[in-house]
């Protein structure tokens, strides 16, 4: 349940210090991971890195020093705007010639001079939309009728567009976000049941109506199938991970970026990660990164205002499941997602709205 009094500790620098720590880490992660397939793509070996700080981390860092200085009671105000404004997000990709298609999914827009993610924006839109249901509706949580259906039917509008496209990993991040934030308001205990197996069954459905989901189950669950085929991908991970051994190859010594893994740049950038600064590098970050997500629980438990702390929640659950989902799938310890890794992989609108997020956090912590 969410605190009944307001307990904050008030921000400090090694908290905003870590943050960004991992933004740079994760650019110069990206700068030695990228290379090759930056100069094979576009003959830049730094395009990526390029591209990521100026849709990313330049834009970012506006976002987060303009935010910060908001007063968070703004985003709880409109916050059905906000909804509304990325659910259109969410519809314009299927406009042909404003959606663009990426690895046979249609999830980015292009208006000619930069390319955004609407599901990114989404994220976001849908934490402080349920932010501010819950907090209002927290009586009602308990009901069947009154509180679950309503929820359900308000994670489901981005949730369809979200598949149509498809994108089942980040349908996934969608449901594992509001499932967190629905139990830390107060959902009980049976809807709560009848949600988890009720979302197992439907991304159940989707892996088996498409065989290359199915594929992604069976690799997991042998990896030693088809080793050049459905099962290539989590064999060069884990033979990246293990090549690092405890000290690693050294930052720009990965053998596996040279064409080896897919998506160095994206889902597979922890895999190079750990084959470059091997296992004590490699497990310092991860717990700078599950760290900075405990702080965000920490904090969202101490907020006295319900809106403040489930958003605060959300934020910590969407760094937290999709770092777990990513990095689990590298380590050979679940199934590929598709989900990059938050903070480190290449994505500008990713970059972006994480940034934006935290400007959001900075504001309710100075104004607690």
């Amino acid at each position: 349940m969410l605190p009944s009094k307001n307990t904050i500790t008030k921000p400090h620098s090694y908290f905003l210090v870590i943050f960004f720590v991992l933004i740079i880490f994760g650019l110069v992660m990206l700068a030695s991971a990228s290379t090759v397939i930056g100069y094979n793509n576009f003959g830049d070996n730094y395009y990526y890195l390029k591209h990521q700080l100026l849709n990313g981390f330049l834009p970012g860092l506006f976002l987060f020093f303009i935010l910060s200085r908001i007063k968070y009671d703004y985003w709880r105000k409109y916050a059905n705007l906000i909804f509304l404004a990325a659910l259109i997000l969410l519809l314009l990709v299927f406009i042909p010639g404003l959606g663009v298609e990426y690895n046979n999914a249609r999830s980015w827009l292009n208006f000619g001079f930069f390319t955004i993610q609407p599901a990114e924006i989404a994220k976001l839109a849908l934490i402080i939309f349920l932010a501010v249901w819950l907090s209002k509706n927290q009586d009602h949580l308990k009901s069947f009728k009154h509180g679950f259906l309503p929820f359900l039917f308000f994670l489901s509008l981005p949730l369809i567009l979200i598949v149509l496209q498809p994108d089942i990993g980040t349908a996934l991040i969608f449901v594992l976000i509001a499932i967190t934030m629905a139990f830390v308001a107060g959902l009980s205990w049976h809807n709560f049941l009848f949600l988890f197996l009720g979302s197992a069954g439907v991304f159940g459905s989707l892996i088996i109506m498409a065989p290359y989901r199915l594929n992604r189950i069976m690799a997991f669950l042998n990896p030693s199938l088809d080793t050049q085929g459905i099962s290539y991908h989590v064999n060069q991970a884990l033979l990246a991970v293990g090549s690092g051994g405890w000290f690693g190859l050294g930052l720009g010594h990965s053998r596996q970026k040279f064409a080896y893994l897919p998506e160095v740049a994206n889902d597979s950038i922890f895999a190079i990660l750990a084959e470059e600064f091997g296992f004590i590098i490699t497990l310092i970050f991860i717990s700078f990164l599950f760290y900075f997500i405990y702080q965000l629980v920490k904090r969202g438990k101490q907020f006295s205002d319900p809106f403040a702390s489930l958003f605060i929640i959300g934020l910590a659950s969407w760094l937290g499941w999709q770092s777990f989902l990513n990095i689990g799938a590298m380590l050979g310890l679940l199934p590929l997602t598709g989900v990059p890794l938050p903070l480190i992989s290449y994505g500008g609108t990713a970059m972006m709205i994480l940034m934006a997020s935290v400007g959001i956090l900075m504001n309710m912590i100075k104004d607690s």
